[in-house]
């Protein structure tokens, strides 16, 4: 059953890694110092492809894997990029010991991957961006802002990349 979606939520399918990634180059277009965006999804849903796109984007150089095991990986790009994986947390509390408010309200891009083990730390406005395992090469993509910047920010990657 899909969830109900509120009027400014974003529910779409992209057909291949390469337009997830795509789909999150452009998303870095319109991105800001001290914005969030909260990954959520299942294992191979696409997380890591999409963030990998919003890197491209803000001209990162270096290769962007999961921090599954560190925890936090830290890239330089037009913009400080902060990329967190939350799967290996037992308790949303954790987060903060790894300095998860810093990054939260820091001066960089921040993108956690399984950000809803630790919703209740994020600021008021940032983007959910959820992604469902379709099939081998398609994921459902449902893209929620919370917050005035990103409802903005939703209407003009809607314009941006889905126009022609």
């Amino acid at each position: 059953m899909s969830p109900i979606l509120e009027p400014n939520t974003l529910d779409f399918i992209s057909h291949s890694e390469t337009q997830t990634r795509r789909l999150g180059t452009r998303l870095a277009d319109l991105l800001q110092p001290g914005d969030v965006l909260a990954l959520i999804g299942d294992l191979g849903s696409g997380k890591t492809r999409w963030i990998q796109g919003v890197c491209q984007g803000l001209d990162v150089a270096d290769p962007v894997i999961s921090p599954t095991f560190t925890l936090v990986n830290e890239y330089q790009g037009r913009l400080p990029v902060y990329h967190i994986d939350l799967y290996r947390l037992d308790d949303a509390s954790e987060a903060l010991n790894i300095g998860l408010e810093d990054y939260l309200y820091g001066s960089g891009i921040t993108m956690i991957e399984w950000a809803d083990n630790a919703l209740e730390y994020f600021p008021k406005d940032y983007l959910t961006i959820e992604l469902y395992y379709l099939e081998d090469t398609k994921r459902r993509v449902v893209m929620r802002p919370h917050g005035e910047r990103f409802s903005a920010i939703l209407n003009e990657f809607k314009l941006a990349a889905f126009a022609q």
